[in-house]
């Protein structure tokens, strides 16, 4: 059982995830095994309003579902959301999928990425300067590179654990890349990722004159619900002070978001 799982069977048994399922948010698997992605809507849709997107790149031994876990834990209502499935399959006794940083791969999941993003804009109202990449662990990795290597695609990224890439020259749109905004989650005894590399990560960013913001919480590697509250409110955050939010009219009707 992975991480999100665990965390949401524990955490969200008695209160999310039994108004999500009350809910029956609509999932719109892909076909085509090249391409396959799931995509969440938001409760109570509402088709005249673009919605910001979050791309989730899922973490290891997991697959395209893990959208529909993760987005209930953010908000139910402020975006849509869409999770391409991992470019390396599982091996062994491994179920799932993974992200690997070689070239091949890379090249791969941009093309998955912006398969993605593309069905989420022909299903949904998608506001095309509001979307978001975000990761968990080895997703979030391929999240820094991916908006790094495209930053005029993104608004910004997002990594839960997930370390920069230091191979095949992620900064090498640096110009461009510098417009992006980016949120780092880590845990402080986490064993993947070491506090010892968040400062090394943290260090080459503000070096390379990038815009970025860090949170870190009393915990290894596991997730909680703070770092997905801290992941919506930062993104509401960013919106609000580059003036492009638009008020979702079902907030005016019901005096607020989850």
């Amino acid at each position: 059982m992975n991480r999100i799982q665990h965390f949401v069977e524990e955490e969200l048994s008695t209160s999310l995830l039994s108004l999500a399922t009350e809910a029956e948010l609509p999932l719109e698997p892909a076909g085509d095994a090249e391409s396959s992605h799931c995509i969440f809507t938001p409760l109570h849709y509402e088709r005249n309003y673009a919605y910001p997107l979050i791309v989730w790149l899922h973490g290891p031994n997991d697959d395209e579902q893990q959208v529909t876990q993760v987005m209930p834990l953010v908000s139910l209502r402020n975006y849509v959301g869409v999770g391409p499935r991992g470019t390396l399959a599982a091996t062994g006794s491994a179920d799932g999928y993974s992200w690997s940083q070689n070239e091949r791969h890379i090249m791969l999941a941009e093309q998955r990425v912006m398969s993605a993003i593309a069905a989420a804009r022909r299903w949904l109202n998608i506001a095309p300067s509001r979307v978001y990449l975000a990761g968990y662990g080895c997703g979030g990795t391929m999240a820094f590179r991916i908006a790094l290597n495209q930053p005029l695609a993104f608004a910004g990224v997002l990594s839960l654990g997930g370390a920069l890439p230091t191979t095949l020259r992620p900064l090498c749109q640096l110009h461009a890349a510098r417009r992006l905004k980016i949120l780092l989650i880590s845990g402080r005894d986490s064993q993947q990722y070491p506090e010892a590399r968040v400062c090394d990560n943290l260090r080459l960013l503000h070096s390379a004159g990038m815009s970025v913001s860090l949170r870190q919480y009393p915990c290894g590697d596991d997730l909680t619900m703070q770092m997905f509250s801290d992941m919506d409110r930062w993104i509401m955050e960013e919106l609000t002070a580059s003036q492009v939010f638009q008020p979702d009219p079902a907030e005016h009707r019901s005096g607020g978001k989850s």
